[in-house]
């Protein structure tokens, strides 16, 4: 049911594919699989078809290696009218040792759309009822703030294109 699902966490282990020459996983491959989470969480959040709109914030903390146990938690911290913002963190599990890492930690955004071609549409309102809620969502709220700023910024100095 729409507005419900405000958390998705998808769990595997990496395999020879997803690994560069070095024996840690791409930037590429971790990328993938933070869009496939979010994109659970945003149809399952909005029940809607959705569409990545940006990534923000990324950071590549930790390598993740071959055999590791890999868990990416997407969570809700934040919803427009038609967008949802949410807070991932890839964290990395070496099966040996049992040592936990956080790897990779972003915010994805999410635009519900009517059809796959389609226009935005509403989504469920999600409002913060706990502290740690009220901070992931001044975080997304500073996030957007910042994205605002950067697309100033850059129009200031794209070139025009005449026709």
């Amino acid at each position: 049911m729409p507005g419900t699902q405000r958390e998705v966490e998808f769990r595997f282990l990496t395999e020879p594919g997803d690994v560069n020459f070095g024996g840690k996983v791409h930037g590429g491959m971790v990328m993938k699989w933070i869009d496939q989470a979010g994109y659970a969480a945003a149809v399952g959040w909005s029940g809607q078809y959705c569409v990545t709109v940006a990534v923000g914030g990324i950071q590549f903390v930790q390598p993740i290696l071959i055999g590791d146990l890999v868990t990416v938690r997407c969570k809700l911290i934040h919803t427009g009218t038609s967008s949802m913002h949410f807070a991932v963190d890839v964290v990395a599990r070496d099966l040996k040792t049992a040592a936990e890492r956080v790897a990779t930690s972003c915010v994805i955004i999410f635009v519900a759309l009517d059809a796959p071609d389609g226009k935005p549409t509403p989504v469920p309102a999600w409002q913060p009822t706990s502290e740690e809620d009220r901070r992931l969502a001044d975080y997304a709220q500073r996030l957007i703030a910042l994205s605002k700023s950067m697309e100033a910024e850059i129009s200031r100095f794209r070139p025009t294109v005449s026709p």
